[in-house]
């Protein structure tokens, strides 16, 4: 790969990303412990009842991976911005959309990917039905990268502000919730039999979309912030 050209500092920024996950893989694990204790606790506040959790766990481990990756978002480009690699990337003579996006790609493979693998798990201890089981990970696959690139968009608008997680909080929810109710209704149609393939296909499309337009509105929004 010839330096100085824009895969290799695509390349150079998805290795720095990783090794910094690496070396602060305690904290990366946050998310995944996060999800692992809320769907825990659902056993102990319903009863053991497996016809009752049953009926609820797709869209409670749904609803607790997009969570777990939610808490996740603050950090997308804080690191950057408190040691100036942020404004390094915004003078950088490459696309700026390509690098964020580089960094979103980092982002869901560290954060999101995990809670993706553990998703099984979480599902055994709702007694999720094994027929369901791929159409949840395949929503979660559809999911988990929409929230990243929406979130990557809302970080940018507030990441030059101090203590702003509620505020992206309070700017990401409303984005996901159609994300949320797609995902987990495919879930819920293909416990009961029903067709599932529209809501997947519906998340798949805003996922397409949010690929090629998502990096561009976060590249935008960053300058405004740093200016």
């Amino acid at each position: 790969m010839t330096p100085g050209t824009t895969m290799a500092a695509c390349a150079a920024l998805l290795k720095r990303d990783f090794a910094l996950t690496w070396r602060r893989r305690g904290d990366a694990m946050n998310p995944l412990l996060f999800a692992v204790m809320v769907v825990a606790l659902f056993p102990f506040a319903l009863g053991p009842d497996a016809q009752m959790l049953e009926r609820i766990s797709a869209g409670t481990v749904f609803v607790a991976v997009l969570l777990a990756e939610l808490l996740s978002l603050d950090g997308l480009f804080r690191s950057d911005l408190e040691d100036g690699s942020l404004e390094q990337l915004v003078l950088s003579p490459h696309p700026l959309s390509l690098l964020l996006a580089c960094k979103v790609i980092a982002h869901w493979v560290t954060t999101a990917l995990p809670l993706i693998v553990a998703a099984p798990l979480l599902a055994m201890l709702l007694h999720l039905p094994d027929g369901v089981l791929p159409v949840l990970l395949v929503a979660l696959a559809l999911a988990t990268p929409l929230l990243s690139l929406i979130g990557a968009i809302c970080v940018a608008l507030t990441v030059a502000l101090r203590r702003s997680g509620m505020l992206l909080t309070l700017l990401v929810l409303p984005l996901i919730v159609p994300v949320l109710i797609f995902g987990a209704g495919a879930c819920n149609a293909a416990q009961v039999g029903l067709p599932y393939s529209a809501p997947l296909l519906w998340l798949a499309a805003w996922l397409a979309l949010a690929i090629v337009l998502a990096p561009l509105a976060a590249a935008a929004a960053l300058k405004i912030s740093l200016t």
